[in-house]
């Protein structure tokens, strides 16, 4: 193992130990951010720092509000909750079945099914568009330069969402992060909602805005597949006079998240440091093709 693996694995031993659960013979599927180990019996582990105990706890509680409400996602093991051991805080999962990327027309028919939901009547948490931008930033493999830019530029973002984000639909229940890799398509029939950690109470327009600017900005999805998830979902959100604003957090976010990810792997670089000059009009208009990093 890595000294990151040997770490994380340390961490694990002691979550499940905590809820009884057997941690031999694991299997690491993601070490990052959030740590996240496949345990023999059939259980999904997963570990993130300690400032996100909140989080968690909310993760949980929106995965079983969903089930109660119909709506096939990620279900919670039946133990005692978020665990803190190690300097992480856990949370357990059953394993899905087998599943494949969901299809745009997934992603639309699961957000119409989510936010026609009345909001739970617990604390989701309001959502916060820009979370953690400034660390992302502040840790990137960027120029200097281009660094002061992009902060200047969340600066702007941000106090243009306090004070001047237009009215749109009324606040719902949304998912935070949706797009085919969370929703989605399993083998034997249905969809899925998976990663629920940016779920919260906000615009629907933040959940819809993720397809538009895949097809807009980056050129992920076509302008068919888009005609398409606008018909299947009822709106079309680049028309509202919002849209600029709500596109523009996205990709800050997804140049942020490149970025401070290029700072550990220098195979992101290049494409870190092509978003950033699409945003600074060094790349001419929109789409810009920008290429997805794990």
């Amino acid at each position: 193992m890595t000294n990151t693996a040997e770490s994380s694995f340390t961490a694990l031993e002691e979550v499940c130990a905590a809820t009884g659960l057997a941690s031999r013979g694991a299997e690491p599927i993601r070490l990052a951010e959030n740590q996240i180990w496949r345990l023999t019996a059939g259980v999904i582990v997963r570990m993130s720092p300690p400032d996100r105990r909140e989080t968690a706890a909310r993760e949980v509680r929106v995965a079983r509000w969903l089930a109660d409400n119909g709506v096939r996602a990620v279900t919670p093991i039946d133990v005692d909750q978020p665990v803190e051991r190690a300097g992480r805080v856990a949370t357990f999962w059953e394993e899905a079945p087998s599943q494949t990327h969901g299809s745009i027309a997934d992603v639309a028919l699961a957000l119409r099914e989510l936010h026609a939901l009345e909001p739970p009547a617990f604390h989701i948490g309001t959502l916060a568009p820009f979370v953690r931008v400034p660390e992302r930033l502040a840790a990137a493999a960027l120029p200097d330069e281009d660094r002061r830019w992009l902060l200047d530029l969340h600066t702007d973002l941000a106090e243009r969402w306090t004070t001047c984000l237009p009215t749109g639909m009324p606040h719902r229940a949304v998912h935070g992060d949706a797009w085919p890799g969370n929703i989605v398509r399993l083998k034997g029939g249905g969809r899925l909602l998976m990663d629920l950690e940016r779920f919260s109470l906000g615009p629907p327009e933040w959940d819809l805005v993720s397809t538009a600017v895949r097809t807009r900005t980056t050129g992920a999805v076509t302008e068919d597949e888009y005609a398409e998830y606008c018909c299947l979902y009822g709106y079309d959100v680049t028309e509202w006079v919002g849209y600029d604003l709500l596109a523009r957090a996205r990709e800050l976010r997804m140049a942020a998240y490149a970025a401070q990810h290029a700072a550990s792997d220098p195979s992101w670089r290049a494409q870190a440091q092509h978003r950033v000059d699409c945003l600074r009009g060094r790349c001419g208009p929109r789409p810009w093709r920008w290429v997805g990093i794990l």
